[in-house]
C-alpha cells in the first residue's frame, strides 16, 4: 500500500497550505494583479494589433490558457522548493525525515500542498480572466487534467532545485535560467506561425509548448500542436519528475547530515 500513514500525510498536507496562506499577500494575490496587468496590456492593448482571425479567437482569449499555465508553473515551483529550501536551511527537515512516513508520503505531501496552492490561483487567474472576456471553456475535464499534471511537474522541480541549491541564490537559478524563458517561449503570448520557420523546429522541442497548447486546448479548443501529443508529454514529465524526486529523498541526497 502506498499510503500506509494518512493521519500524518494529512497532517503535512495541512502544514504546507497553512504555509502559504498565512502569507497569502504574497503567495495568492500577486499572481492574480499580474495576470490582470499582461490582460490589459497584451490582451487589450496590444492584442488589437495581432491578428488570429483564422483561429477564430480573439488575442484575449488566446493568452488566457497561457496566463493560466505560466501562474501554475510559477506557484507551484516557488511554494515546493521554498518549503523543501527552508526546511533544510533551518534544519527542521528532520522532525519530516523522523516522522512514520514513507518518502512517497513525504514527496506527496509536499506535492500536494504545491498543488493546492497552484489550483487557488489558476482558479483565480481564470476567474479575473473571464470578467474580461467571458467564453465557455471548450473541455472542462481536460482542463482539470491539466491543472493538475503541471503543479505536479513543477512541485517535484521544485524540490529537485531545494535540494540541490546551496543558497538562495542557487534556489532562483533554475525558475531565472530554464523554467521561465522556456515557458515565455512556449507559447504563452505567442501561436507558433509569428516565429520564423527555421526556428519551429526548436519550439517543438520545447516542453512547456506541449502544457501551454495542451492547456490552451481544453480552455478554447484551440492548439498549435496534437492535444493526445500534450497529455503524453505532461503525463511523462510528471511521472519521471515524481519518481526521480522520491528517489533522492530515499537516498537522503543532502538531507541527512
Amino acid at each position: 500500500m502506498l499510503i500506509s500513514n494518512p493521519t500524518g500525510i494529512l497532517a503535512l498536507i495541512k502544514r504546507e497550505v497553512m504555509r502559504f496562506l498565512s502569507v497569502a499577500t504574497q503567495t495568492l494575490f500577486p499572481p492574480m494583479i499580474s495576470s490582470i496587468l499582461f490582460i490589459c496590456i497584451f490582451g487589450l492593448a496590444l492584442g488589437k494589433r495581432i491578428d488570429l482571425s483564422e483561429s477564430g479567437i480573439t488575442y484575449i482569449a488566446f493568452i488566457i490558457p497561457g496566463l493560466m499555465t505560466m501562474n501554475a508553473i510559477t506557484s507551484s515551483y516557488e511554494n515546493a522548493s521554498s518549503s523543501l529550501f527552508i526546511s533544510r536551511w533551518h534544519n527542521h527537515i528532520q522532525e519530516v525525515l523522523l516522522s512514520p512516513l514513507s518518502y512517497f508520503e513525504m514527496v506527496l505531501g509536499i506535492l500536494v500542498g504545491s498543488l493546492v496552492r497552484s489550483l487557488l490561483v489558476v482558479s483565480g487567474v481564470l476567474a479575473i480572466s473571464l470578467t474580461f472576456n467571458p467564453m465557455p471553456i471548450a473541455h472542462p475535464f481536460l482542463m482539470i487534467y491539466f491543472m493538475v499534471i503541471i503543479p505536479i511537474i513543477f512541485s517535484c522541480a521544485g524540490m529537485l532545485a531545494a535540494l540541490w541549491a546551496e543558497d538562495f541564490n542557487m534556489l532562483t537559478m533554475w525558475n531565472t535560467y530554464l523554467i521561465m524563458p522556456l515557458t515565455f517561449l512556449g507559447g504563452v503570448f505567442h501561436p507558433i506561425h509569428l516565429i520564423p520557420a527555421q526556428f519551429r523546429f526548436f519550439t517543438k522541442l520545447n516542453p512547456m509548448y506541449y502544457l501551454v497548447n495542451g492547456m490552451r486546448h481544453s480552455v478554447i479548443g484551440v492548439s498549435d500542436t496534437q492535444v493526445m501529443h500534450s497529455i503524453a508529454v505532461s503525463l511523462a514529465l510528471a511521472i519521471v519528475m515524481f519518481l526521480t524526486t522520491v528517489y533522492l529523498f530515499r537516498i537522503g541526497y543532502k538531507l541527512r547530515t
